[in-house]
């Protein structure tokens, strides 16, 4: 036990002795203070441990030093004989020093005497600088004086910038320098107060001046376009040269904007006019510079902007008579072009004085008032003379503005709308003129004398007929004048059309469009209502609406060759896709049938005529052996206008004629069941037996050609089988046989034949008081009452 605990006691000596000779001597108490805390007596053996530590430490200084001494004698050697050599060194130097004082007190007077001269002329320049100083502020002040004498406002204001940053700062502790500082605001005031008086007059000035800026601009671009045009018409035909013409002195870029251009016009000797040959800018530059150089460019710049917006609206306001003439919108889109040419050339001959924010502002808003002013004024406008005028000028306002940088789609649209209102006012006027053309036509075939008068008319209308070439002259053609009158208005009519879609920068496939629709109103509704009109006038007769009816089917057939000139016009087949096609085919269509219907119309208002003339008496007692004298007269007058029809569609013809025989029979069939009509003779019906036999034969004589076989007869079936059945007064075979389909009287409606049994049995009655006596009236008289009574049977029938 005790032998571990001295083992322990030796380990923590060897700590500690590591501890303090690895430590900084200052951290050493509390080491040597844990020796004292321990075990009674472990001083003294630390105390033997530490002795004997120091003891080795001791041998071995001693080894290292007997190790190196003969090194360190061998150095101390060396240092000896080292100071003998430094102390002959040091007398050397002191001895070279001392040479080179006495040789340097000469130089040094001399070097004392150069920093006096150079203190005296560094004293002199000080003078002269401050002389110089001072000249200049002096020469400035008196070259400012000059400047406002002479009114050259804006380089006395750098003349006074330069005084104040620059000259008399250098000096200011002058007296005189005082002064002038003290009177430069005051200065400044007065050349701010002139300058807004130059300004105001040159607001004044361009607003007199814009309508003659705006006319060299508007003739300047007009030039423009047809110079640009001929170019166009030489380059296609192989011919180019240089374009020669500027827009106002510049040139149109790809962006919209303007550059100089050098060249001078090969045509004219005319110079051409800028802006600023017709207007001073310089008032606006002076008062621009001057209000920047004050530090108030901004106060400039919204009295500028400010002021201009009025003039604006002033400009804008059109003139009440304006939509009268051409001159008045003439001087309205000068005014308006003037305004905004002098904006633009602010804008880029101006840093800011006005932005391209602030001149699509006011352009925005003029274009807005414009467009509203064209709108109104050009309602009131009826003649399409004007309108093409008022177009061409819109076309040419528009342009020279976009050449400007403005944008102008909205006027194009504009456009659009003003074409409306002028192929409005072209309808209006064809439509005098077709007028005219069919109140002066006779509606008679066309008479060609020789062959140049034949040529003159097809140049006129495309017409080809192989039959008519091959007749000698003179001969006629079918239609009447009119027809080529109508083709060749027509085509007045597309180009009058076209002339508005020039220049609308559209495509050949939009104009086509335009045209055709144009076209189409113009056949659909002009002359579709001049048609429609002359039909139904009173003193139409057949003759001129089998003409009109001929008319209308040339006109139909030249609908294709109307399509060719519009084609030949705009360069775009007809296979195009979404071409519009023309509508003439369903218009002259429906002309013919409303011609036809009128036909049909008039020649049944002339049987009713021929109707009215009959003067039957109801009461004979016998049939005086002829047809009745109004009846031929009628046959032999639908004779002679059958005749008339030939040259009718044959169906047209044949309709005509079964209609009129259809309305023949009706008026004869009313005119026996008239109920005013009491009494009917036997020799009543005999008579209308005869005249309906006339009518028979009419149509059995093919007044008309065409029908197959009794055709037309069977318009007069109805009255036919009525006349045998009384005339042959078989009553036991109608009565038998009724409702067969092989009945003989088939026709025969038995309320019809009532009625006229009716008729004929009141006659019976009253024709003989002694009738009654007599057996065969007995007989015959109760053969019709019991007919009659079979017949009412047969009518409550059909009506149950």
């Amino acid at each position: 036990m005790a032998e571990n605990e001295t083992l322990e006691c030796i380990t923590e000596h060897e700590r500690i002795l590591q501890e303090i000779e690895s430590t900084d001597t200052a951290c050493v108490g509390p080491t040597l203070r844990s020796v004292y805390d321990d075990q009674p007596n472990a001083h003294k053996r630390f105390m033997e441990k530490l002795n004997a530590r120091i003891r080795n430490h001791d041998r071995e200084i001693e080894k290292m030093c007997n190790f190196h001494h003969q090194g360190f004698v061998d150095a101390i050697t060396e240092l000896l004989k080292v100071r003998a050599d430094a102390e002959k060194l040091m007398g050397q130097v002191t001895d070279t020093n001392r040479r080179l004082q006495e040789a340097g007190r000469e130089v040094t007077a001399q070097t004392e005497e150069v920093i006096r001269c150079r203190i005296q002329q560094r004293n002199m320049a000080t003078t002269v600088e401050k002389l110089q100083l001072c000249i200049p502020v002096l020469e400035m002040y008196s070259k400012l004086k000059e400047q406002l004498e002479s009114k050259r406002y804006y380089a006395a204001l750098k003349t006074m910038e330069q005084l104040e940053k620059v000259y008399i700062p250098r000096v200011s502790h002058y007296r005189f320098c005082q002064i002038m500082a003290e009177n430069l605001p005051r200065l400044r005031e007065e050349i701010k107060e002139i300058s807004m008086s130059d300004l105001k007059d040159f607001l004044e000035s361009i607003r007199k001046h814009s309508d003659k800026v705006g006319e060299t601009a508007m003739r300047q671009a007009q030039q423009h376009r047809t110079f640009n045009s001929a170019i166009v018409k030489q380059a296609s035909t192989g011919h180019y040269s240089k374009p020669v013409y500027s827009l106002n002195g510049r040139t149109p870029t790809h962006n919209g904007l303007m550059m100089d251009d050098a060249g001078e016009e090969e045509e004219g000797d005319d110079e051409v006019l800028t802006a600023q040959d017709l207007v001073d800018f310089s008032p606006v530059y002076r008062c621009l510079h001057i209000y920047t150089v004050l530090g108030d460019r901004e106060t400039f710049e919204n009295y500028y902007r400010k002021q201009r917006k009025k003039q604006a609206r002033l400009v804008l306001q059109p003139q009440a008579n304006m939509h009268e003439t051409v001159e008045g919108y003439r001087r309205y889109f000068n005014q308006i072009v003037g305004f905004f040419v002098v904006e633009d050339h602010i804008l880029h001959a101006t840093q800011g004085l006005v932005t391209r924010a602030f001149t699509d502002e006011l352009w925005n808003m003029a274009l807005s008032k414009i467009i509203a002013v064209l709108r109104t004024h050009s309602s009131y406008c009826d003649d399409p003379d004007l309108v093409l005028e008022l177009k061409n000028l819109i076309v040419i306002f528009a342009d020279t503005l976009q050449g400007y940088g403005f944008p102008v789609n909205r006027l194009f649209d504009l456009l659009f709308e003003i074409r409306d209102q002028y192929n409005e006012t072209l309808l209006k006027k064809w439509s005098l003129v077709f007028r005219e053309i069919f109140e002066l036509d006779n509606y008679s075939p066309i008479p060609v004398e020789t062959e140049e008068e034949y040529k003159l008319v097809v140049s006129r209308f495309p017409f080809h007929d192989s039959e008519i070439e091959k007749q000698d002259f003179p001969k006629k053609l079918p239609m009447s004048q009119s027809v080529p009158q109508i083709y060749t208005q027509v085509k007045e009519f597309i180009y009058a059309s076209l002339k508005f879609s020039e220049s609308l920068h559209r495509s050949s496939t939009e104009i086509d469009d335009m045209l055709r629709k144009s076209t189409n109103l113009l056949l659909t509704r002009t002359l579709s209502g001049c048609l429609q009109n002359l039909i139904k006038k009173p003193h139409i007769g057949l003759t001129e609406l089998v003409q009109i009816i001929i008319n209308t089917t040339h006109l139909e057939q030249a609908c294709r060759y109307l399509e060719e000139f519009i084609t030949n016009i705009t360069n775009v087949l007809p296979e195009t896709v979404h071409t519009t096609r023309l509508y003439g085919l369903s218009t002259f269509k429906d002309a013919r049938h409303a011609a036809e219907g009128e036909i049909y119309t008039k020649l049944n208002q002339k049987i009713d005529e021929f109707i009215q003339l009959a003067d039957y008496e109801w009461g004979m007692s016998e049939s005086d052996g002829r047809a009745s004298g109004y009846l031929m007269d009628l046959i032999n007058f639908l004779r002679s206008t059958f005749q008339v029809f030939t040259h009718l569609p044959g169906k047209v013809a044949q309709t005509a004629c079964m209609s009129a025989c259809k309305h023949l029979s009706t008026s004869l069939m009313q005119m026996l069941l008239d109920t005013e009509l009491k009494q009917i003779s036997m020799g009543a019906i005999q008579q209308f037996n005869l005249d309906v036999i006339q009518c028979e034969l009419f149509a059995s004589s093919e007044p008309v050609p065409g029908f197959q076989g009794d055709t037309l007869q069977l318009a007069f079936i109805d009255l036919r089988q009525l006349l045998d059945l009384f005339m042959v007064w078989d009553w036991s075979t109608y009565l038998a046989d009724y409702g067969q389909p092989s009945s003989k009287y088939l026709r025969v409606n038995p309320a019809t034949a009532l009625a006229l049994l009716e008729k004929m049995k009141d006659t019976s009655k009253k024709n003989n008081i002694f009738s009654q006596f007599r057996k065969n009236d007995r007989d015959k008289q109760k053969l019709i009452e019991t007919v009659v009574k079979q017949l009412r049977s047969l009518v409550n029938g059909m009506s149950s």
